[in-house]
């Protein structure tokens, strides 16, 4: 269901060959609603964080036939929704509800591993650096049960698993739900009211972004009764932008906890490592980007934040095709970090 950045990029070094000779200049948006119908990628939101400030919000391209997107259309960002499960548990870290290396069998055993004595290694510190020794999803697995693949805390493996599996030892703890466990701590305080876990009347549908396959065909819209704590979350650039400047300024979060979430966890591909929440990208002296995709059926998106320079750069696609527009818009709105972060990848 997910992919990781590097399968996203080296896919992008292929299907990019149209853009890297023909793109537009960022700044003419007749060229980039053209180009984006080249690449048949319907709707492409843009976030622009400057100064430590979100300064652009951009959405291009038509929510459905003959429509443009306004600049407030609600995407669904697959894995983008792990970085907001992170914080939730970073700030009741931070103020001392939650601890980052109690094991969370106090709260929750999954039946499945119930009789494997590892599930009492498990932290949530080596589920947000992806340790846990889970599968992506046990629906992979032979038998759709969930099993440990390596003993927790050995290596990286990233795993949607994993965050569900914190999802419940939160909600077994604190009697609430994700949903409001995120309300109460970020959607409510940033102002984030088109942001949520799960499908409500309160969505906005004409400012839903459907997603796409390659073909132009719409896949089924994902309506979650539950929140899942890795995947489907419902929201707009502005709100994302908004949350990703918090991060960025480490709201809420004390000081040790910022630096454990910035800090080398575990090494994950390309010679990156997975902090605490976020992908690392080491640039030498001291700088550095937090990053983050997500990949669904017409879903492709990425963010990256320079918590030292104070830069951000959100992209949103709702189409399967939507990595074909990623590395002209790094290079364009990061400059040489978004040349390195490409090559990077590629490499």
């Amino acid at each position: 269901m997910k992919k990781s950045l590097v399968i996203l990029f080296l896919y992008v070094s292929i299907v990019t060959a149209y853009a890297q000779s023909d793109a537009p200049a960022m700044d003419n948006n007749t060229q980039i609603e053209k180009w984006l119908k080249d690449n048949k990628v319907p709707t492409l939101g843009l976030g622009i964080i400057e100064g430590g400030k979100l300064t652009q919000v951009k959405v291009f391209g038509d929510i459905s036939e003959g429509v443009s997107a306004p600049y407030n259309t609600i995407f669904n960002v697959a894995s983008l929704t792990k970085p907001v499960t992170a914080m939730v548990a970073l700030k009741l870290v931070s103020s001392g509800k939650w601890n980052l290396d109690e094991p969370l069998y106090k709260y929750w055993i999954d039946p499945d591993i119930a009789n494997d004595p590892r599930n009492k290694m498990l932290t949530t510190r080596l589920i947000l650096s992806h340790q846990t020794g889970f599968p992506n999803w046990r629906r992979m697995n032979e038998d759709k049960k969930l099993s440990f693949q390596f003993d927790p805390g050995t290596k990286y493996q990233y795993s949607g698993e994993g965050l569900e599996y914190l999802r419940k030892a939160l909600e077994n703890k604190f009697k609430k739900s994700l949903q409001q466990l995120a309300d109460e701590l970020i959607f409510q305080p940033l102002k984030m009211n088109d942001t949520r876990y799960v499908w409500n009347d309160q969505i906005d549908t004409k400012r839903l972004a459907l997603n796409f396959d390659k073909n132009g065909e719409t896949y089924e819209t994902v309506k979650s009764k539950t929140p899942n704590a890795a995947d489907d979350l419902l929201t707009t650039i502005e709100d994302y932008g908004t949350f990703l400047v918090s991060v960025m300024h480490s709201e809420g979060l004390t000081k040790e906890v910022f630096k454990e979430m910035t800090s080398h966890q575990v090494e994950s591909t390309k010679g990156k490592h997975f902090g605490l929440g976020f992908e690392i990208y080491d640039f030498g002296g001291g700088e550095y980007a937090l990053s983050h995709g997500g990949s669904d059926k017409g879903v492709q998106t990425i963010v990256f934040i320079l918590p030292k320079t104070e830069q951000g750069l959100l992209i949103f696609t709702n189409s399967d095709t939507g990595v074909s527009v990623y590395e002209k818009l790094l290079e364009h709105y990061l400059g040489e970090y978004g040349t390195r972060i490409f090559d990077i990848e590629t490499k």
